[in-house]
């Protein structure tokens, strides 16, 4: 039974992950390269945290310092020699994924498990730096992940039954609904999402209709909670450029090209909320 989880990356991800672990019990090793980005993800879990008690039962019933107290905030890897399960959630870039699990490879046991928290990139790929294959699996975990059910789970080409096994009752074990699809670029979530984003940018660009207006569409007329333009902004225009870019590489379609407002605005800082700017503001 696991009960100790490394999580790789401190930021909006990899703090979610991380608070929501804890508030189910399990003790968390919170890594991030530098002191910085560690403090900040402190901060944003004591917020995050009070903001979910308002809205969800369990965490009504929890204290903030024994929900930090399963923490370990840390900048170096020490601690990981102890645990049972790594989460990775560090950006899309392939070079620094590498890098991480050939440091995680060095340090970890060898029957730790290692979920990929990643929209894109190929979990074989990830599999095949790694000692033991079979035991990296991809986890796609939605955003804001104690409030989301769904997690796409990922089967690389070396993964096991009994890793796939694992992974999901891990997951039912914090109230997460696992649903195990095969490992192609994008899978089903991504592949589908950044071309219904990338589109909704090329109608924005091409004068069709206003941000608010498209989101509208869809929230009104699809019964989205959410809109296209209002995702890209809470998950990061960079993000989006970045899982588009890997999706172009992969399947060499143009359906896939990122349209070019969507570039000129990462290029300006427009990120989205993290920023406080993107097809929305959110300074106000």
């Amino acid at each position: 039974m696991i009960q100790t989880v490394g999580v790789v990356g401190a930021g909006v991800m990899g703090s979610d992950v991380a608070l929501d672990l804890a508030c189910y019990g399990y003790e968390v090793v919170l890594k991030d390269i530098s002191e910085d980005a560690v403090r900040r993800a402190k901060e944003k879990i004591r917020t995050d945290f009070r903001l979910l008690k308002m809205v969800k039962p369990r965490a009504k019933q929890l204290a903030l310092e024994d929900v930090l107290d399963r923490i370990t905030f840390t900048t170096s890897y020490d601690d990981f020699g102890r645990v049972e399960f790594v989460i990775e959630n560090i950006t899309e870039d392939w070079e620094r994924k590498k890098a991480v699990y050939t440091e995680l490879s060095e340090v970890c046991g060898i029957d730790t498990y290692y979920a990929v928290n990643t929209s894109c990139i190929s979990i074989t790929k990830v599999g095949a730096l790694m000692p033991r294959p079979d035991k990296v699996i991809g986890m796609h975990f939605m955003n804001p992940v104690p409030m989301k059910e769904l997690v796409e789970v990922i089967r690389g080409e070396h993964t096991s039954d009994e890793t796939v096994a694992c992974g999901e009752q891990f997951l039912r074990s914090f109230d997460k609904v696992p649903v195990v699809v095969n490992d192609f670029p994008g899978f089903v979530t991504n592949r589908v999402l950044m071309l219904t984003i990338n589109e909704c940018v090329w109608a924005v660009q091409d004068g069709v209709a206003e941000p608010q207006d498209v989101d509208k569409i869809f929230r009104l007329g699809f019964g989205h909670k959410m809109g296209p333009l209002a995702t890209c902004d809470l998950i990061g225009l960079d993000t989006i450029l970045n899982s588009l870019l890997v999706l172009y590489d992969s399947y060499k379609d143009p359906k896939f090209r990122p349209c070019p407002l969507l570039v000129k605005m990462v290029d300006a800082g427009y990120l989205g909320k993290k920023s406080g700017k993107g097809f929305f503001d959110y300074d106000k």
